[in-house]
Order: C-alpha cells, then sequence, then structure tokens
C-alpha cells in the first residue's frame, strides 16, 4: 500500500459482510430460529392457539355455557361423543367443544394481559435498579427478593383472594407474581451492559445517563426479557388454569374457563372422563407450545449458538 492509498478514504464494507448493521444479530436470530424444529412445532401450537381464540365464535358450532341439552344428561351417565356434538356434553348440558373454544379465548386474554402488565412494572423497576443504582437499586432489589421469597402461584392465589373473583383480579394476581421475575433479569442486563465499550464511549462524550440507558443500554438489553415473556405466557395459562379450579376466577357462570372445567368433571371421572381429559390436554398442549417457542427464542437470540 503506498503513501497515497493509506491517506485515501477507504469505502466502507458491504452490508452483506457486516450483517446490515444493528439488523445483523437478529437476522442470524431468525436464521436460527427457522432452523430449530422445536421452535416451530412450539410456534405452529402458539399459532393455533391465537387463531382459535380470535375466530371462537366462527369455530364454535354452538353458543358457551348454553343448558339446551340438560335433559339429556342423567346422575348416571352422560352423553358421549355424537354427529351433532363431536367431543359430547359436559354435566350441565353444554356442547363440550365449544366450552373447550371459548376457554382458549378466556385463557389468552388473561394470559397475554397479565404478562404484559407484569413485564411493564418489572421492566420499570428493573429499569430504576439498573440504570440509576444506589439506594434506588437497593432498594427495589430487597422489595424484588421479598417477592420472589413467595411462591408465585400462592402470590398469585393471595393476591387473587384479596381483590375478588373477577377477570381483573385474575389478571393482577398472576402478573405481580411475575413483576420480581422480569425485574430481576433486566437488571441483570442493564447491568451487563454497563462495562461494554460502547456506553464508555458515550459517556466519554458527555450524553446523559437516562439517554444512554433508555436509547441504548435499554434496546441491547430487551432480548432475555423477550425469551422470558414467552415462556411466562406458558406460566400464565397454567396460573389461569389453576385459579379457575381452585374457585378464584371469573364469577359469571356464561364464561368458559379451562379450569373450571376441571372442576365440574371432578364428579363424573368414573361415568365421563373424557370431561377432565380435553381441557386436561389443551392446558399442556398450550404450556408445552409456549415452552418450546420460548426456548427456541433464547437459543436464536444467546451469540454463542450461533456456532
Amino acid at each position: 500500500m503506498t503513501a497515497l492509498d493509506a491517506l485515501t478514504p477507504q469505502a466502507p464494507p458491504p452490508a452483506e459482510v457486516t450483517g446490515g448493521g444493528g439488523a445483523g444479530p437478529w437476522r442470524s436470530a431468525w436464521r436460527r430460529l427457522r432452523r430449530n424444529p422445536a421452535g416451530i412445532v412450539g410456534a405452529v401450537i402458539v399459532l393455533l392457539f391465537v387463531l382459535v381464540a380470535v375466530l371462537a365464535p366462527l369455530l364454535a358450532p354452538f353458543r358457551p355455557a348454553t343448558s339446551e341439552w340438560f335433559g339429556e344428561v342423567t346422575p348416571t351417565s352422560v352423553p358421549g361423543p355424537s354427529d351433532e356434538h363431536p367431543l359430547g356434553l359436559d354435566s350441565y348440558g353444554s356442547d363440550l367443544l365449544t366450552q373447550l373454544i371459548y376457554g382458549a379465548r378466556s385463557s389468552l386474554v388473561i394470559g397475554v394481559v397479565s404478562t404484559a402488565v407484569g413485564l411493564a412494572v418489572g421492566a420499570l423497576l428493573g429499569v430504576l435498579a439498573g440504570g440509576i443504582g444506589g439506594w434506588v437499586d437497593t432498594v427495589i432489589m430487597r422489595l424484588v427478593d421479598v417477592l420472589l421469597s413467595i411462591p408465585s402461584l400462592l402470590l398469585a392465589v393471595s393476591v387473587a383472594a384479596l381483590l375478588g373473583r373477577s377477570p381483573v383480579s385474575i389478571m393482577l394476581a398472576i402478573s405481580a407474581a411475575q413483576v420480581p421475575i422480569f425485574a430481576r433479569l433486566l437488571r441483570a442486563s442493564l447491568l451487563a451492559q454497563r462495562g461494554q465499550d460502547y456506553v464508555v464511549a458515550l459517556r466519554s462524550l458527555g450524553l446523559r445517563q437516562r439517554r444512554i440507558v433508555v436509547g441504548h443500554m435499554l434496546p441491547n438489553s430487551l432480548g432475555p426479557v423477550l425469551v422470558q415473556a414467552t415462556l411466562t405466557l406458558a406460566t400464565a395459562v397454567i396460573e389461569v388454569a389453576a385459579l379457575s379450579f381452585l374457585g378464584l376466577g371469573d364469577p359469571n357462570p356464561a364464561v368458559a374457563e379451562w379450569g373450571r372445567m376441571l372442576v365440574t368433571a371432578q364428579d363424573r371421572l368414573d361415568q365421563a372422563p373424557w370431561l377432565a381429559l380435553y381441557p386436561g390436554i389443551a392446558i399442556a398442549v398450550t404450556a408445552l407450545g409456549f415452552t418450546l417457542l420460548g426456548e427456541a427464542l433464547r437459543e436464536a437470540l444467546d451469540p454463542r449458538s450461533g456456532r
């Protein structure tokens, strides 16, 4: 290289080499996610669950919680599958397939809203603790430690019992158990970003701490939080069913819930075991779908899995 070449500004490498700037890691994560069979299975399950919940009025053959066929249910038998009712009837004379479809809608709405609330509050606490530090970090983390010392389901049951039986109380109860998880995770991600070279460079340029945290550190710390949100949705679906099973769900009998279906099936297990089998399978498969998708996202966003 001559002296003239050394003084001549060199063109930046093409986007294909650098991975297209900041979008490179996300593109690589998307490619790894598409190659993960478990992630594909989880995404398909989650997509089917969402479609069934959203399109419930179109997919359900009857109205939810109708007792039109209650006369066909006797103390010793429950009608099984037939041409009119593919999965049979429940103990109250309602179409079991319709109850399952509308139960998916209840689980989706409560699970998504509770996770969103828990993520928002937990992210706020995590940003304050990891971004400001000092006594603010100490106070917030001690509060988080207290909440983490209580089992999540026990905390959710306690909050739901205090607030009363309603969908809003269930959402708040489940989100209260999720707040400390998101707060601690985001705080740890922000603390890991503090010593990075780009943060030191931004401080040397005189940028304010708030701008550095919100504009640069926070976007680079959201990957693990998004993965945890997907995994938490699986827990939320199970906790919604658990609270309904314990009698803390929606008091309106016209609202279909998978947990309530398990309760009503207890007295009929010897006569019609499918009354508990179908909602149990729905809960397990839905939770499995979110778990597989969350684990696939974690592996896709982990740079060490790029090999």
